[in-house]
């Protein structure tokens, strides 16, 4: 459920970019949600997977990492943020925010001090989502889309003073 969720919302959510080319969309998926990384993901301790239903069918998910840290975050104990996505059919509906308000929860539970990600640069609506739940720009990194180096822009929230919307 979860592989077949997690290749459908990125999908979605990249394929169509016209900064992003087939062939590379088409190697980082091939990679990055083949089943044998997915299971390893899954099966690893330092990985918590959230995953939202409505009606029995997975509209969306989170991936958590703990022990995850890049340069300019600020923590003591960080947890980075690595996958948020919603299925298409369910845009709209709660699910991003219900996810991220599971993911505030789950860090502080773990003791997490802060939550972090890294969101690409021509992702304007992701960036617009993660500000509105008080993330703040730390940086970026190099993230590697098939043969293409993207910029992604570092995010962090601390998680100690984290109020529900």
């Amino acid at each position: 459920m979860v592989v077949e969720l997690a290749r459908v919302t990125f999908w979605d959510a990249f394929a169509g970019h016209p900064k992003n080319a087939p062939h590379d969309t088409q190697e980082y998926m091939k990679n990055a949600f083949s089943v044998e990384r997915m299971t390893g993901q899954l099966s690893d301790p330092d990985n918590i997977f959230l995953v939202a239903e409505i009606e029995n069918e997975a509209a969306g998910y989170a991936r958590l990492v703990r022990h995850s840290t890049e340069d300019g975050i600020v923590a003591e104990k960080p947890i980075e943020l690595n996958r948020l996505y919603v299925h298409q059919k369910f845009l709209g509906k709660g699910v991003g925010p219900a996810l991220m308000e599971k993911c505030f929860e789950t860090g502080k539970e773990n003791g997490h001090d802060v939550i972090w990600l890294g969101v690409w640069e021509y992702n304007p609506r992701a960036q617009a989502f993660y500000t509105k739940y008080g993330f703040q720009f730390a940086g970026n990194h190099i993230f590697q889309f098939g043969s293409d180096p993207q910029t992604d822009l570092l995010m962090q929230k601390e998680l100690s003073g984290h109020e529900c919307h």
